[in-house]
């Protein structure tokens, strides 16, 4: 009997197609920003193949009524800090995962994969991967989640592509993504708005942002975040006065937070902190109305109500894109973005054009609404794909 290679007998059709589209995207990243001695955490073809087939039929098992959240990264024992190691690696299969998955069904706990004599296995586990390790991450039964480490931070990922089922979204970091963005869509995306500028460059807004949008759409209940100009109050304008739930005065524990030199935040008790706040602040969105805070993070009101500002005409089109490979942006009716919530935010945008707004819908929809210069118009960007 002739054994194929794995490459040639994967059951899962989408695994080879994703790995023809994420291998030259992680290959382009490790060129330009990583040393000689690090191309060894760089899979080949077949390897990103093999790890997608595993994981996804792993995705569809049941360890009696535990469904498998599994995140497999790929690195050898010798690149991890204080990992645990098994004394006889496992073979990496779809029933071995299933039973070692609840050794690291904690969020940050990755089972390590490498390759011996030939064949994938598992050694072990780790919270701390160096930079650019590629994983791949179960969030649900069929749903994978292709990511690679920033390495700066265990809790730090950026999404390469998503898989559900046959349907592939490859992430577009390029900038194409970001035409048209204001600043802080651009930060909040992790995208270049500068085609000399690599897409991993961070600012606080990322960090901030991002930990808040995907706060927001975990608690399920679905919100609104304003995001306005510290050093502005014409916004009120499109607000009902006075606010039922206004701050007095802001909140400001995130902003005290962000105080705090690089070196202090690589701390668990920091760490720790900036993930309470986060959590405090998105709880706040699933209260009826908006959550309004500053670009400098003060938190000044919540329940708020947005009107049509004086004077200002309504909105008739509104330009919807995702930053996935493939995509186009297209033009609709404010209506077709969803309900009350969606439509207040494209007008508060529209009337306020200095001020993004963010909103998570119940079905795990997450839209981020800012007002493009270059087409004179409020461009919805879907970024749920950036948030599994």
């Amino acid at each position: 009997m002739v054994i194929l290679p794995a490459s040639k007998q994967s059951g899962y059709p989408a695994a080879r197609a994703a790995a023809l589209k994420v291998h030259p995207h992680l290959a382009r990243h490790f060129t330009a920003a990583t040393p000689e001695t690090d191309r060894e955490l760089l899979p080949d073809l077949d390897t990103i193949e093999e790890l997608i087939d595993v994981a996804f039929w792993a995705s569809l098992r049941r360890e009696e009524t535990w469904t498998p959240r599994i995140s497999l990264a790929f690195v050898a024992a010798s690149r991890v800090d204080m990992p645990l190691v098994l004394e006889r690696p496992v073979p990496l299969a779809s029933q071995a995962l299933t039973r070692l998955g609840p050794a690291a069904d904690r969020p940050g706990i990755h089972l390590c994969v490498s390759r011996e004599d030939g064949q994938l296995r598992v050694w072990g586990t780790t919270r701390n991967l160096p930079q650019y390790s590629f994983v791949v991450e179960v969030a649900a039964p069929g749903l994978l989640v292709l990511k690679h480490s920033r390495g700066d931070d265990a809790a730090k990922f950026v999404n390469v592509a998503v898989l559900q089922g046959d349907d592939v979204k490859v992430v577009d970091s390029g900038p194409e993504a970001t035409l048209g963005c204001p600043r802080l869509i651009t930060s909040l995306l992790g995208l270049a708005a500068d085609p000399e500028t690599g897409p991993e460059e961070e600012t606080s807004e990322v960090n901030i942002l991002m930990l808040l949008a995907d706060s927001m759409r975990t608690h399920g209940r679905g919100g609104s975040l304003l995001v306005v100009p510290a050093d502005a109050s014409v916004w009120q304008e499109s607000i009902l006065q006075p606010i039922t739930y206004a701050l007095n005065p802001p909140f400001r524990a995130l902003v005290e937070l962000m105080k705090h030199a690089p070196p202090e935040r690589s701390r668990r008790r920091w760490q720790e902190g900036l993930r309470r706040a986060i959590d405090g602040v998105a709880g706040l969105t699933a209260v009826d109305g908006a959550t309004i805070i500053t670009d400098q993070y003060e938190v000044l009101a919540f329940g708020a109500k947005i009107l049509r500002r004086p004077g200002w005409k309504p909105v008739e089109r509104v330009i919807v894109g995702e930053p996935v490979e493939g995509v186009e942006s297209v033009m609709v009716e404010p209506g077709y973005l969803g309900g009350t919530r969606h439509l207040s935010a494209v007008h508060f945008v529209h009337d306020q054009r200095d001020a993004i707004s963010l909103v998570a819908s119940q079905d795990g929809r997450f839209t981020v609404f800012g007002w493009s210069a270059a087409e004179g118009m409020v461009y919805a960007h879907r970024i749920e794909t950036l948030l599994l």
